[in-house]
């Protein structure tokens, strides 16, 4: 009893039997993990999660009786504690994945095959390792999302960052030499959605690293295009960047950044990972410090490990500005720790005002916001 107490605490909520035996072994033959419980459906694990007290479940998203989506829903709303989904990799499978990250799961994982003879062992490093995180996680209860884009035109920014905002978009016009990167992981694609919801229409190209397997980045864009006055789109090789575009990095890529001519255009490279990453923020931000030095505005939001740290240092030894979101509002404080550690960053902020300190740096730095 004793062994146990100081470990994580793992509850496996999947209607297959053979997925719950499976990853319940991979859960169990690490040192600092045990699972107390295996629920077949939502209204088991609910009665689990009551008398097992776990530190974090992996929840499957399809399951009968009540959907993974539906329980997530009610437990975020009674009980708020890290879940980590199991999707399907799939389309469909894909949209209900960022559905589920927004009502408050930390992270997520493609379900494994089960007749997959190769893979096996780094399956169980990365969702153990997800797991591990999770645990440190601070689970944030959802809000109401910014409503989407209408046939009137896109929703306004949101709460105070978005009223500065407008006061600051009265005084005039963003020059083309400017460039944002913005590199994250785990709880990412909910920070993102925020900050990307707070800036105005006319902001700078955004190029994005966000660790996400292949399958679901292109839904993650397609997502945020609904919520933000930017045009959000998956990344292309080759593509010219523009204003008011953010551009999402492939799940089976690297983005880079490469200058053309007088501007600049993205360039998928499909080359190892880099810090265990593909996409990794390492890349994106080593390439903006190379191509673009002060021209960049950059920004690190929640994740785990350290993917970025040094090549953010990099960007600022070259003349970037760096913007690092602070402890008490990311999920995982890995990345943004590195980050700061490495003296890589100018200013340390709050999530919620993170979209008003880059417009209020890109009008110090002689960038100016269009007239509405």
């Amino acid at each position: 009893m004793g062994e146990n107490m100081d470990k994580i605490k793992v509850l496996v909520v999947d209607d297959s039997a053979l997925m719950r035996n499976l990853l319940a072994r991979m859960i169990a033959a690490q040192p600092d993990m045990t699972v107390v419980g295996t629920a077949p459906d939502a209204l088991a694990a609910g009665e689990m999660v009551r008398e097992l007290n776990p530190h974090v479940m992996t929840l499957d998203i399809e399951m009968p009786r009540m959907s993974g989506l539906e329980f997530l829903e009610k437990l975020m709303a009674k009980r708020p504690m890290p879940v980590v989904m199991v999707s399907t990799l799939t389309e469909s499978g894909a949209e209900a994945t960022m559905r589920a990250l927004e009502l408050g799961a930390v992270d997520f994982i493609p379900k494994p095959k089960l007749d997959m003879q190769k893979g096996v062992a780094e399956y169980a490093t990365e969702i153990t390792e997800k797991i591990r995180a999770a645990s440190r996680a601070r689970p944030k209860v959802p809000r109401t999302p910014v409503l989407p884009r209408s046939a009137n035109g896109p929703a306004p920014a949101a709460g105070a960052a978005g009223g500065a905002i407008a006061r600051l978009a009265s005084r005039g016009e963003i020059s083309s030499d400017k460039i944002i990167l913005i590199g994250a992981s785990t709880g990412g694609t909910e920070a993102i959605r925020e900050l990307l919801s707070g800036l105005p229409a006319d902001t700078p190209p955004i190029l994005i690293a966000q660790h996400m397997p292949a399958g679901f980045t292109k839904s993650f864009a397609d997502r945020l295009n609904k919520y933000c006055k930017l045009a959000v789109k998956e990344a292309e090789d080759g593509e010219r960047v523009l204003p008011g575009h953010a551009y999402i990095a492939p799940g089976s890529h690297h983005l880079l950044l490469k200058r053309n001519g007088g501007g600049y255009i993205t360039v998928l490279s499909d080359g190892e990972p880099v810090n265990r990453h593909k996409p990794s923020v390492e890349v994106l931000f080593r390439s903006g410090a190379e191509v673009a030095g002060p021209h960049v505005l950059g920004v690190m939001l929640t994740g785990m490990g350290r993917d970025g740290a040094q090549a953010m240092r990099d960007m600022r030894d070259a003349g970037a500005y760096n913007i690092v979101q602070d402890e008490a509002t990311s999920v995982v404080f890995g990345m943004p720790r590195e980050a700061i550690a490495a003296g890589a960053a100018h200013e340390v902020a709050a999530l919620p005002e993170i979209a008003g300190r880059m417009v209020g740096h890109l009008l110090k730095s002689g960038s100016k916001l269009a007239r509405a």
